[in-house]
C-alpha cells in the first residue's frame, strides 16, 4: 500500500482574479473560460478568443477597480474604442499559485445582475461577459520543479 498515487488536480474553489495587477475582492465564479481554440478552415487556421464570464459580488465602493471599469464601459456606449484592462486568473493550491492565465486587452460586452428579491437575504451578483485580444497560460510550479 506504500505505492499510493496522489492525484494532482486543481480545486475549483481556490482561485483569485487580478485587474491590472490589483487583486479583486468578491469574485464568485469564472465560467466559459476557453484558453485555446482553433478555427480551422481549408484556407486559414486562426486562434479564436471566445468570451468568458466573471460573476462577482456588487461592491459599493465606486473606486473599486471593477466598478471603475464598468462605469467606463457604460459611458463608452456603442463607441468602437472599448475600455480595456489586463486580467489575471490565478489557480491556487493552499494559497500557492499553480497556474496563471494573463488576459490582455480584456473588455466588457455585457453586464447583468442576479434577481433583486425583497423576500431574500441573498447578495446581488453582477456578471460580466469578457472578450479579449490574447491569453497566455503559465505554470509557475514548472519553474520550481525544474530547479530554476
Amino acid at each position: 500500500m506504500g505505492d499510493e498515487q496522489v492525484i494532482d488536480s486543481l480545486s475549483a474553489n481556490e482561485f483569485a482574479v487580478e485587474i491590472d495587477g490589483v487583486r479583486a475582492a468578491g469574485i464568485l465564479t469564472i465560467s466559459d473560460l476557453v484558453t485555446f481554440r482553433l478555427d480551422v478552415k481549408p484556407s486559414l487556421t486562426k486562434l479564436e478568443h471566445p468570451p468568458f464570464k466573471i460573476g462577482k459580488l456588487v461592491q459599493q465602493d465606486a473606486n473599486a477597480p471593477f466598478n471603475v471599469w464598468t462605469r467606463e464601459t457604460v459611458s463608452a456606449g456603442a463607441d468602437i474604442v472599448r475600455p480595456k484592462r489586463t486580467l489575471t486568473i490565478l489557480a491556487l493550491d493552499e494559497g500557492v499559485e499553480t497556474r496563471r492565465w494573463t488576459i490582455q486587452g480584456a473588455w466588457i460586452s455585457a453586464i447583468s445582475y442576479s434577481k433583486f428579491d425583497s423576500g431574500s437575504n441573498e447578495l446581488v451578483e453582477e456578471t460580466l461577459e469578457i472578450h479579449y485580444d490574447a491569453i497566455e497560460e503559465q505554470f509557475p510550479t514548472a519553474r520550481l520543479q525544474s530547479g530554476g
